[in-house]
């Protein structure tokens, strides 16, 4: 397991806090997309350069790359040997998007680019609301094919699991 993809069904799955452990737990340095994408207030790379700085990462010999930005799967898909699928419930998932709303209420999380103070509106929840189901019908599918392309693929879908699979490594 060095090159990782963490990816899942949703905002709120738990990606970010996954990765973040995993990289302390294996001393793997974890790049949260989102800190690649978002430019201060929340204004957008511009494509190349959100692509250039994913396709230098997976240069690397080691490697945790958390998000999904499926546009972009492309670039990280070869190079992975592992991809650890996060699905919890919809209602745990927009849980812990509310949650981390207060919880991070003007902050700016380290998993999201600098200068982006933490915010939700209702257009994100709808994101979420109305693209649930289609996007685990997708993964679902992307996963089987990581499997089938001869990939190490871990499908966790409770906290418990999740947990479990974090305590079977040790620091290195």
């Amino acid at each position: 397991m060095n090159k990782i993809m963490v990816i899942g069904v949703s905002a709120g799955a738990g990606k970010s806090t996954f990765a973040r452990r995993l990289g302390e737990l294996t001393g793997i340095e974890v790049t949260h997309l989102d800190c690649l994408y978002w430019k201060p207030n929340w204004v957008e790379a511009p494509p190349e350069v959100f692509s250039a700085a994913q396709q230098q990462v997976v240069q690397n010999e080691q490697w945790i790359v958390e998000g999904n930005y499926s546009g972009t799967f492309d670039i990280r898909e070869p190079y992975a040997d592992t991809v650890i699928y996060l699905e919890l419930p919809l209602r745990v998932c927009l849980y812990r998007v509310l949650k981390r709303r207060v919880q991070f209420h003007g902050k700016t999380r380290n998993d999201i680019g600098e200068g982006c103070k933490e915010k939700i509106d209702k257009a994100f929840l709808k994101f979420i609301l109305t693209t649930y189901g289609a996007r685990k019908r997708k993964m679902l599918e992307r996963i089987q094919r990581y499997a089938g392309e001869g990939k190490n693929v871990h499908y966790l879908k409770t906290p418990a699991q999740i947990e479990g699979f974090l305590k079977t490594y040790i620091k290195k």
